[in-house]
């Protein structure tokens, strides 16, 4: 649990109106970002507060990002084949940080048989290419109901 939350319980109960707060993420050396700023971009305009990190992102920098920026959920987007490696890399950073309350979803150029390995690390959903950016709205609205 973040320290954030434990104040909002403190207080009485967690604030429904603050927007969603999403950080989209492109790790390791992949230097082609367009679909992370289509998708980005889609988030925030379907009313989601989006911190974007750039590129050449380590899971360290993520994983650092997400909790100074008491992000909800965390999109990363890998086209370079190392998915199978950044991906459960910042899974396992989140969970020696102590984060547990972060929804973490990605996409990218990943083939069908990686995706039950993934999830099985605690991805949320793997956003393929075509998939409609739609998708990642609704996804993240299911998983985080505030909006």
């Amino acid at each position: 649990m973040h320290d954030r939350d434990a104040a909002i319980l403190e207080a009485g109960a967690m604030d429904e109106t603050r927007k969603i707060r999403i950080l989209i993420a492109k790790p390791g050396l992949d230097g082609h970002d367009r679909g992370a700023k289509v998708v980005a971009r889609a988030l925030r305009d379907a009313g989601m507060e989006v911190i974007y990190t750039g590129l050449r992102q380590t899971p360290e920098m993520i994983v650092s990002t997400a909790i100074q920026e008491d992000v909800d959920a965390i999109g990363m987007s890998c086209l370079s084949g190392a998915h199978m490696h950044l991906f459960p890399k910042v899974m396992d950073l989140l969970r020696e940080r102590g984060v547990q309350d972060v929804v973490v979803f990605g996409g990218g150029t990943i083939p069908d048989e990686d995706i039950p390995k993934l999830k099985a690390v605690g991805i949320e959903a793997i956003f393929t290419p075509g998939a409609k950016t739609q998708d990642a709205i609704t996804f993240v609205r299911g998983h985080l109901k505030r909006e």
